[in-house]
Formats: structure tokens, C-alpha cells, sequence
């Protein structure tokens, strides 16, 4: 790390606006940005990374906020974005505004779909199967049986190249009202739009009522609801069989995800889960606990 990059902020300059999984946002008191701050002791390696990406992604011609600088407080470090002003999640409207749930699922799927088309700059951007492939490898919390079938799967899956969100969700996704702009993009690559799907089907259907809660502020039946109107949007299409048969195709990328994740999690230390390692094996064997 290079401490010479960061400027030095003061959050007295600013007031709390938002809360994620490993970062809070603070809104600078005079309008002009907004401050992403990551967890204390998170390595500087992901905030540089998120920064680097996005601004490659932002000169990519990606809808998104102007990243500025990288930022720290003296203890946390962050980047600091272009503020865009009335902006609205999808999610929090869709919370606070229920009857918008269809038309605003409707326009993210058109949105991912457009994204997904769209070629991406291979020297710029990692592809996705090779940034999971590492976290596989060489994790101490995977067993070695399911490390093998999940190695099988991810060198099988296709690679087309054109972009990918990363962390594609409807919390990723602002609007002020007149344009849309997708954040968060410090896992954006390259590959199959299935790794994005893979993410909201899961989410929709095994993440728990309370975490849904803190970061969607959604209840459980009208998550599902909306992945049921993404999956069908997306793929055009309309029965309940046709989403099963969508389903089915994302398992063996949910699984892989799903995998991805907990090692990152643990930095690929610990004892494999017999719960995560249970999920997985469902999953490239074709089923999904609790619903097929």
C-alpha cells in the first residue's frame, strides 16, 4: 500500500447517509461527493481495487458516478465519488413504494441486459471464471472432494466477453429520477450473465429474513416476487416451468458463487462448513434445498 495516494479526510465534513456490507457512505456537508469508507483493518488492497475498477468502468462508458480519490480518515480508507443528487436505490424505493415493484424489476432486467451486452476491454477488465478459480484452488475451507467437482464445473462454463456487474442486485442500482447508474463495481469483469443471476437467485431464496431486512429492506415474499419478475423479464418468458428450467441453469454458478464468497469471507482459512458444503453439492447436483 502506497499512503501517499490517500488524501486525508475529515468526517466532521460530512454526515452518515448510508450503511453496507463492508462500508459506510458519508455525504459530504456541502453536496459535492460522497465518501465510501471501509470497514476497520479491511485490507487496502480492496479499496484500491473497487476504485481502480470503477474508474476504468466509469471511462468504459458504464452509467455510474465519477470516482474522484482515494480518501482516509486516518484510521479507515475509502474513495470518494461524484455525489449524485436526489439518487434513490431501486430497493429503497421498491421499500418504501411497494406498487413500484414490477415496472422497477422490469427496468433492472432491461438494465442488466443492456449491460450484459455491452463488449468488455479484456485487458482492463479480470474474467470472472479467473477471479473465482483461485479462491477454489487454494482454499483450506473447501474440502478436497467438492474442490474438485466445483474445479470440473468452472472450467465447463463459457466465457463470453462482455460485462458483468459482479455484485448485480437491486441495491447496486440508483436513480435520481431521470438517469440510472449502477455502483459498487469493484467486482465488475467479464463472462457469462449467469454469474450476475446466479447472485439474486440465491438472494431471493437463502438469505435470511433479517438480512434481507438490513440490506434491502425488503421482507422475504416480495424478494421473491421480484426475482420471480427479473428471471421472467429477463429470459422472456412466462411459466412457472420456464423458471424452473432457468433456475436449474444458474445452480452450478450459484454454487461456484456460493463457494467464492465463504472463502473470501474466511481468506480461505478455517474448516469446511458441512452446512455451505451440503448447499453446494445440491446445487451441482441439479437441486435447490427448499424449492425443486
Amino acid at each position: 500500500m502506497n499512503k501517499n495516494q490517500y488524501q486525508q479526510i475529515n468526517l466532521e465534513d460530512y454526515f452518515q447517509s448510508g450503511e453496507g456490507g463492508q462500508a459506510l457512505t458519508y455525504t459530504r456537508k456541502d453536496g459535492s461527493s460522497m465518501a465510501k469508507m471501509f470497514q476497520f483493518g479491511l485490507g487496502s488492497e480492496t479499496v484500491e481495487r473497487e476504485f481502480r475498477i470503477s474508474r476504468a468502468a466509469y471511462e468504459a462508458g458504464i452509467p455510474c458516478p465519477r470516482p474522484i480519490r482515494l480518501v482516509t480518515d486516518g484510521k479507515c480508507f475509502g474513495a470518494e465519488y461524484e455525489l449524485i443528487a436526489n439518487k434513490r436505490s431501486f430497493t429503497r424505493i421498491i421499500s418504501e413504494e411497494p406498487q413500484q415493484l414490477e415496472a422497477l424489476t422490469r427496468k433492472f432486467a432491461g438494465l442488466g441486459k443492456q449491460l450484459h451486452s455491452m463488449p468488455a476491454d479484456t485487458d482492463v477488465f479480470p474474467d470472472m471464471k479467473e477471479v473465482i478459480r483461485p479462491w477454489i484452488e487454494k482454499s483450506a475451507c473447501i474440502s478436497e472432494p467438492l474442490r474438485g467437482r466445483l474445479l470440473t464445473v468452472l472450467d465447463s462454463i463459457p466465457a463470453p466477453k462482455t460485462c458483468l456487474h459482479g455484485d448485480f442486485h437491486i441495491g447496486n442500482i440508483i436513480t435520481d429520477g431521470e438517469k440510472d447508474y449502477w455502483i459498487d463495481l469493484g467486482d465488475f469483469a467479464w463472462g457469462a450473465p449467469e454469474w450476475d443471476l446466479s447472485m439474486n437467485f440465491f438472494l431471493a431464496n437463502y438469505l435470511s429474513p433479517e438480512n434481507m431486512d438490513i440490506l434491502f429492506h425488503l421482507d422475504p415474499a416480495t424478494f421473491r416476487r421480484h426475482w420471480e419478475l427479473l428471471v421472467k423479464s429477463y429470459y422472456g418468458i412466462q411459466t412457472l416451468e420456464e423458471q424452473r428450467a432457468c433456475e436449474k441453469n444458474l445452480l452450478k454458478y450459484t454454487a461456484l458463487k456460493l463457494m467464492f464468497n465463504f472463502s473470501k469471507r474466511r481468506n480461505g482459512q478455517g474448516e469446511p462448513s458441512p452446512q455451505m458444503e451440503g448447499l453446494a453439492n445440491a446445487f451441482l447436483a441439479g437441486m435447490a434445498p427448499g424449492i425443486f
